[in-house]
């Protein structure tokens, strides 16, 4: 068993890979961290949805659904922003549109994990988790 130090990193990892071999769900270790981000990815139209699954008395997985149009993926491009070794931080004037207003940045805030359009509604920084187009 390995040990993931970078637990967002390692979820998109899945998604980007799960989606290049077109395949319908992709299954990662669950936490509300995680949670957190698929639920912003769903609001945003980036997937489907996720369901988390207990098995026994492992750790319960997240079983993430992923979206196609016209069989491409939704998510053209996902790239992780803040690292473990280097966070990146930003306030709400400096937070920059992803593709021209195309794409989204998905942020953790003081208010939960929010996108980046929700975090101008309301009025809020904090640290950018990823980006998504």
């Amino acid at each position: 068993m390995s040990v993931v130090t970078d637990t967002i990193g390692d979820m998109l990892t899945r998604i980007r890979n799960g989606q290049m071999a077109k395949m319908a769900v992709v299954a990662c270790p669950s936490s509300k961290h995680r949670k957190d981000v698929l639920e912003s990815l769903a609001r945003e139209g980036y997937i489907r949805g996720f369901t988390e699954v207990q098995q026994g008395t492992a750790q319960a997985m997240l079983e993430i659904e992923l979206k196609y149009h016209e069989g491409s993926p939704a998510i053209r491009k996902i790239e992780r922003v803040s690292k473990p070794g280097r966070r990146v931080y930003v306030g709400i004037k400096n937070l920059e549109r992803v593709f021209n207003g195309l794409g989204v940045s998905i942020l953790s805030t003081p208010r939960g994990v929010l996108s980046d359009n929700e975090a101008r509604a309301q009025h809020v920084g904090g640290e950018v988790l990823c980006r998504v187009f």
